[in-house]
């Protein structure tokens, strides 16, 4: 049974490293409040899977530690253009938080034994040849109910960021980056009756023009094999790839796949956003509608007739099949954050590092814009 005690939830976006930098400054304001003790389901995608996983074990202090010290190589490790077939980078981030944090087997035992339940979301590129008119292609995750290692993979399946590298394989399924289906999952913690309030961080992304340097750097290596024929039909698509970039279009087809994925990102989290923000008004105005239908009817009817009809027009709301919860409302602060000027390249095609400053920088802010969320929140 669930502990009652435990009736709040977080929930965590997916958004690359500058989430994970901003969710851990949301996660240390909150360990000061006295929702901290009663936070009892994290939700989390792809960077909120790894953000929540180590919340879920209290352990801020290691998830800092291990974000101050990760650099773009530990996560994504560019490939040469000629292996783009098996993916724009090699997945090098569970080698290092395996290294650093925790093998899969021991986070999944570790997160069955805590407090806090962990859920988290990947997507299903399974091949289904048959059928998939019922399939909606979420993976979900419990540390309640996955065994150990495979909830550890399923973490690590969610920020498989499908843009950058291939997928992985968890309990049967092919999975991958969670946030193609549930980059900002809040409705799963808003339909769980044992949530009596949310608490969430999205991250809003903004992406700088794409970085075609690496693209120059190719071409100036292969110019010195130009008298090779495939090499100088390479040279040739490399420069064409720089005419594209150059018009403001995909360099290339990885290229192409990584804009279409950050599109079906972001909209799916307006989405969730804005279907939770639309339920919970027509859970305010259902509940305005019982009331004033109620009081107009009993007004209008003998004094007699009066308690059989108030009883009549509850069993009426009550048997109403919404297709929203209807009979209470959750309280809700959402975080919602970007990082600004203090941005860390998404793309990992950059020779930059992501530097400790900025790093500490982007902490605060999700610090600071969740200390001034909750001066507006009340539990009820």
């Amino acid at each position: 049974m669930p502990d009652p005690r435990r009736d709040v939830a977080l929930v965590l976006s997916g958004g690359g490293i500058n989430a994970i930098l901003l969710e851990l400054g949301f996660l240390r304001r909150l360990s000061e409040t006295e929702l901290w003790a009663r936070v009892g389901r994290i939700h989390g995608t792809s960077a909120g899977a790894l953000a929540g996983t180590l919340a879920a074990l209290d352990r801020l202090d290691d998830l800092e530690e291990f974000l101050l010290g990760i650099q773009p190589e530990h996560a994504f490790r560019p490939r040469p253009v000629w292996q783009f077939p098996g993916g724009l980078h090699d997945y090098t981030l569970p080698a290092t938080v395996e290294a650093r944090i925790g093998s899969p087997a021991e986070l999944g035992s570790a997160l069955a034994a805590a407090d806090v339940e962990l859920v988290v979301y990947a997507t299903d590129v399974s091949d289904h040849p048959v059928g998939g008119d019922e399939r909606d292609f979420e993976l979900e995750f419990s540390s309640r109910t996955s065994e150990p290692d495979v909830m550890g993979r399923a973490i690590l399946a969610s920020a498989a960021i499908s843009g950058l590298v291939l997928p992985v394989a968890v309990d049967g399924k092919i999975a991958t980056d969670g946030g193609w289906v549930r980059n900002f999952p809040f409705e799963h913690a808003y339909r769980n009756p044992d949530v009596a309030a949310i608490v969430a961080f999205r991250y809003i992304p903004t992406y700088p023009p794409s970085n075609a340097a690496f693209l120059e750097r190719t071409r100036e290596r292969l110019e010195r094999f130009r008298a090779v024929p495939p090499a100088r039909a390479l040279l040739v698509e490399i420069r064409l790839a720089q005419e594209r970039a150059a018009r403001g279009e995909p360099a290339h087809y990885g290229e192409l796949i990584v804009r279409l994925m950050r599109v079906a990102f972001a909209r799916n989290a307006v989405v969730e956003e804005r279907l939770a923000t639309e339920r919970e008004t027509s859970v305010r105005e259902l509940g305005l509608l019982r009331a004033e239908v109620t009081r107009t009817a009993l007004a209008a009817a003998p004094p007699w007739r009066r308690k059989r009809l108030r009883s009549e027009l509850d069993e009426r709301f009550d048997a109403a099949r919404f297709p929203f919860r209807h009979d209470r409302h959750v309280p809700t602060v959402i975080v919602r954050g970007s990082a600004g000027a203090d941005s860390l390249d998404p793309t990992f095609r950059g020779d930059e590092p992501w530097p400790d400053d900025r790093k500490r920088a982007l902490i605060k802010r999700g610090y600071d814009l969740t200390d001034k969320a909750l001066e507006t929140f009340e539990m009820q």
